[in-house]
């Protein structure tokens, strides 16, 4: 499956990581255009000059870790296409000439399934997105998860649990199936 990924997806970091992380199991491909990471910059510089920094640094190793993920779309495909907010339209352009089977966004108010189903393209959240993933394939799941939350506990200092990682980072139903996860073992 082709997921095309939303800057709001991207940045913050800990969902950026966990989506990514399930990537690189191979249950997804992720797809993204130059602008969607433009949009990830400038989020960024709004918390200051070094925020945009690392997240320029964090673009090119991503780029360079998915070379193949950056999708490129005539002008005129944006032209033709409207959704609810005209500044989205470059994101379903992006998954239409990427041939993507889904767009993951945090936003659905602005991409109202009965538009993108026109085009043959579904919408999904992170949160359901990664819940059924983990549910399905919690063996290659888990230790992505596992992961992240070793890196925010070595990052902050702070003795994260998943639950509440996750929940802060807006996958709580996420996190709720790991926690239950853990209880089971």
């Amino acid at each position: 499956m082709r997921i095309l990924i939303d800057a709001n997806v991207l940045y913050p970091t800990v969902m950026r990581e966990v989506v990514l992380g399930v990537a690189r199991t191979g249950l997804f491909t992720p797809q993204w255009s130059a602008r969607i990471l433009e949009e990830w910059a400038r989020a960024a510089a709004k918390l200051g000059p070094e925020e945009e920094v690392q997240a320029r640094s964090e673009i090119a190793v991503l780029s360079a870790a998915w070379p193949d993920a950056q999708v490129r779309y005539p002008a005129e495909l944006e032209r033709r296409l409207w959704l609810p907010d005209p500044n989205d339209v470059h994101v379903l352009a992006a998954a239409i000439a990427g041939s993507s089977d889904a767009i993951m966004t945090a936003n659905a108010k602005d991409f109202p399934r009965n538009v993108l189903s026109e085009e043959g393209v579904l919408r999904v959240d992170p949160d359901g997105y990664l819940q059924g993933c983990a549910e399905a394939n919690a063996d290659l799941v888990r230790p992505v998860a596992d992961a992240v939350l070793d890196e925010a506990r070595r990052l902050s200092g702070e003795d994260w649990d998943m639950r509440r990682l996750m929940k802060k980072a807006r996958l709580p139903r996420f996190g709720k199936t790991l926690a239950r996860g853990e209880r089971t073992k």
